[in-house]
């Protein structure tokens, strides 16, 4: 605990957050939020490289509940959920896709479609940019959609429904996929399911658009832990959960060839004194692979660790 240093953090009524290289340095950074208290959905600001200074919001996209946000690879494009729960009569969610102006980060809208499952949650787009991944929470799934060349989103190429539960029984009845995300080869799909307790791992095939599980299909974390987001290690042979219940970290061994993860090591987020009411949220590896951090929601902090390269483990 003694390497461990965490750093108040201020938080905003924001849910998601991503920034993108505007002209002259700069970097425009987009904001997702829930809906329900007042905000309208996507902001936009300007973060300046050399200031740090960022601008005031400002709305870019009237959406409903955009608590995730992607860029494709281009750059483009970027791509929300709606969190929801009913969709144009149906019990599912939505995903908007947007083309935006490199020159002032306006978004403009293409196209709303079912993301497959109500309350999606997360979305990443695959390293060649074909298809787009959700993970639906309150519908315990995920799917892929297709990505056309203008940028808009088709109808879902695959589908898969979790089943199942673990011991919490009230944030573990059912299956919650929390995130997905594309392996660095891009021959993988990993999903975080917080209802099982489970890292799953499905083999991802972009031109067919389909997401076939693996053999065998999933890494267990410790029960109740509640994995929620994911991060591979720039170096490709490790990989990191964070677990929301538990407020804990996991760190996994990764084996790209076979798509296989194993356990290495769990340590908490939170220092030694007991902290209440507190959950994980977002998961990140610094570019250099030598920092990890994770985000606390009630002791309002961030946890660094350091990385060592040749284990993979935290400290």
């Amino acid at each position: 605990m003694k390497k461990r240093k965490l750093f108040a953090l201020c938080i905003c009524a924001t849910l998601a957050g991503l920034a993108v290289p505007a002209p002259a340095g700069d970097s425009f950074v987009y904001i997702g939020t829930y809906t329900s208290r007042g905000s309208e959905g996507i902001y936009l600001c300007r973060l300046d490289g050399r200031t740090g200074a960022m601008t005031a919001p400002g709305l870019a996209a009237k959406t409903p509940n955009p608590s995730f946000l992607a860029i494709h690879p281009t750059g483009r494009f970027l791509y929300a959920v709606s969190e929801i729960s009913s969709f144009e009569g149906r019990k599912t969610g939505a995903v908007s896709a947007f083309v935006r102006d490199p020159k002032t980060g306006a978004l403009s809208l293409l196209n709303t479609i079912s993301s497959g499952g109500p309350g999606p949650c997360h979305v990443s787009i695959d390293r060649t940019g074909r298809l787009l991944l959700v993970a639906n929470y309150g519908g315990g799934s995920i799917a892929a959609l297709p990505i056309r060349e203008d940028g808009s989103l088709q109808e879902a190429s695959a589908f898969v429904q979790h089943s199942g539960s673990s011991v919490n029984p009230k944030r573990q009845e059912r299956p919650h996929a929390h995130s997905i995300n594309p392996s660095p080869d891009n021959r993988f799909a990993v999903v975080a399911d917080l209802g099982l307790d489970q890292v799953l791992v499905y083999r991802l095939d972009p031109v067919k658009g389909s997401l076939i599980p693996n053999e065998p299909p999933f890494a267990r974390v410790n029960p109740g832990a509640g994995p929620r987001h994911f991060a591979f290690h720039p170096g490709g042979e490790f990989a990191y959960v964070i677990n929301e219940i538990q407020s804990t970290v996991t760190a996994l061994a990764w084996d790209p060839k076979v798509g296989i993860l194993r356990e290495i090591q769990t340590l908490t987020t939170l220092p030694a004194v007991l902290v209440e009411n507190n959950s994980t949220a977002e998961i990140q590896v610094h570019a250099s692979g030598r920092f990890l951090y994770g985000s606390n929601r009630g002791h309002d902090s961030i946890a660094v660790f350091a990385i060592d390269p040749a284990k993979g483990t935290l400290a």
